[in-house]
């Protein structure tokens, strides 16, 4: 049976006229005790064992537990506390020791220090309660935070460490100076929260901690939105980051999943992946990134399926030994290119939808750097389709291009490989090659080319076989510079321009074209070596500094300076 006590500061028959009086009358009687607190201010540090319940008896509010420094509530056994408002400083205003703290209704004022702290192998619940100020430490407990705000935190407003085990649901975390939620060796499960002002990342997972996240809006943070770094495992669904650095990050070995999010105007990236981070990313949408939509870079090596790109400036970008493998993706209306591999990565993609960007593809780098793409689309672009620099190396497979400057392009000392690909529709140029780069063709097909079907220049080399040129308005074929190579099985189709251009350099073998096929000189010019002696040069008997001469001038002006003097002024 439970005993009740009554606690007012106007006294009266059988009432205690403080809060501390009270619990020392409980634990004389070691049973579990109900405390109803009169409205007021009471000037205590309580400590409370045992079975014991605390009720503001005057509703949330009417009730402000503490003194101008120190803690307010130290709790060992099984203790709740419903109404309350607890000030503290310099300490942690309320701490759980033993046992098992509920906090209904309740309102923490921590101002510097710690709002709540559950210690090892306690159990900690805060339901419909505010924390202002302080952060709420987890450190090897278990804790459930239900309908609670978090406002203005000097550090981590939740802090999840040490093995603790905690779940965070329908509640608000506010103008954090540090992080919203950081979980640290631990176990955290954040659903249905909203999120913002955080001085850096609203959420973050680190030190093989293990983070779920569902259901939340994240916004106008500082930093990352969400961040797995340091091997850290979990998962991410179904949540919107809106106005932050970057949309969720992840790094050093960190391998969370994330499934239908949104990542809507990230100020730098949407999704960043980095330092041997991985992670797989499905069914996501990301909006007006700033910088890139999706960043590999540093040996990251993300995987991502079935997501969506729209807006914003790059679209993939994989850059610094990163990897990445890209099944599934559509990307429109960018300001850059659409995909990106750069400086010894190596990105697959699968399934690629790009329309409406100035460039589709655009690798750049030595030769480890290399792409794979499969069964894509590239439409409407202004620039190129693919541009293949450096010494990279790129293999399209069934990929076409429409609509736009230039199909496909290799040079420098790049190579490019094109199994079943198709061009069409293109002003200048279905497919060239110049530089040193090499092109590897088997079935392409360019039809309605501007000016020219395949082209090579500079000393690049083409290998084109059972392709088809069709409707190319100026010619359907050209090698010129030192270009060369072999065009094997070929059809040029069309009733103007020429069929094929060529220098001498290339081995036509079973050509089929009704048009002409003009061989022309390409080699450069090269005047004869000019020899001019000059006789009437002046003779030097010593060694001579700060000269100039001149021959063939109708005037020469000649100025002398000696060692401390000023050259002659002349108008």
């Amino acid at each position: 049976m439970v005993a009740k006590y009554v606690v007012s500061p106007r006294g009266g028959r059988g009432v205690h006229p403080d809060i501390t009086s009270a619990l020392l009358a409980a634990a004389g009687r070691r049973r579990a005790a109900l405390i109803e607190i009169a409205p007021g201010r009471y000037e205590e540090a309580l400590t409370v064992r045992g079975e014991v319940r605390l009720v503001a008896s005057g509703g949330p509010g009417s009730v402000v537990v503490g003194r101008a420094r120190g803690p307010a509530l130290d709790t060992y056994g099984t203790v709740g506390v419903d109404g309350l408002v607890l000030i503290g400083r310099d300490a942690d205003v309320v701490g759980c020791h033993t046992g098992t703290l509920t906090l209904e209704r309740a309102e923490i004022r921590a101002y510097s220090g710690i709002g709540v702290h559950a210690r090892p192998n306690t159990s900690v619940t805060l339901r419909d309660s505010v924390v202002l100020h302080g952060r709420t430490l987890f450190s090897g407990a278990r804790g459930l935070v239900e309908r609670c705000r978090f406002t203005d935190a000097v550090d981590n407003a939740i802090a999840v460490i040490e093995g603790a085990d905690v779940t965070v649901r329908d509640s608000r975390v506010e103008g954090s100076r540090i992080h919203g939620v950081r979980v640290s060796g631990a176990r955290a499960e954040v659903t249905g929260c909203e999120l913002t002002g955080t001085g850096l990342a609203a959420v973050i997972a680190d030190t093989q901690a293990e983070l779920t996240v569902s259901g939340c809006a994240i916004d106008a943070v500082h930093a990352e939105g969400i961040g797995f770094i340091e091997q850290s495992r979990g998962s991410v669904d179904s949540t919107r980051v809106t106005d932050a650095q970057h949309g969720i990050a992840v790094a050093s070995g960190a391998d969370p999943v994330v499934r239908g999010c949104t990542f809507a105007r990230c100020r730098d990236t949407g999704i960043n992946v980095r330092a041997s981070g991985r992670g797989r990313f499905e069914e996501c949408e990301v909006s007006e990134a700033g910088n890139a939509a999706v960043f590999s870079t540093e040996g990251g090596s993300p995987e991502v399926h079935g997501c969506r790109i729209s807006g914003g400036n790059v679209g993939i970008a994989v850059t610094e030994a990163a990897r990445g493998r890209f099944t599934r993706v559509v990307i429109e209306d960018l300001t850059s290119v659409a995909l990106r591999v750069r400086d010894g990565s190596n990105a697959v993609f699968e399934h690629v939808r790009v329309e409406r960007c100035p460039s589709h593809l655009e690798t750049l780098g030595n030769g480890g750097t290399t792409a794979d793409i499969t069964d894509a689309v590239f439409r409407d672009f202004d620039m190129s389709a693919a541009e293949v620099l450096g010494q990279s190396r790129v293999r399209l497979r069934n990929v076409s291009a429409e609509r736009g400057t230039l199909g496909f392009g290799v040079g420098e000392q790049a190579q490019l490989h094109l199994h079943d690909c198709t061009v069409k529709a293109v002003s200048r140029c279905g497919v060239i090659a110049f530089g040193k780069g090499r092109l590897v063709a088997r079935n392409l097909t360019v039809t309605g080319s501007g000016t020219l079907g395949l082209g090579g220049s500079d000393s690049a080399h083409l290998d084109v076989a059972d392709s088809e040129f069709t409707d190319c308005a100026v010619v359907g074929v050209s090698f010129g510079g030192r270009s060369g190579g072999r065009l094997a099985d070929c059809s040029v189709k069309g009733t103007r321009g020429d069929g094929v251009r060529h220098n001498g350099l290339v081995e036509l073998v079973s050509l089929r074209t009704s048009l002409p096929v003009v061989e022309q000189d390409t080699e450069p010019v090269v005047p004869p070596q000019t020899i001019v002696n000059n006789f009437n040069a002046p003779v030097f008997n010593a060694e001579v500094h700060g000269v100039q001469l001149a021959w063939n001038n109708n005037e020469a002006v000649q100025q002398q300076t000696g060692e401390g003097e000023t050259p002659d002024e002349r108008p």
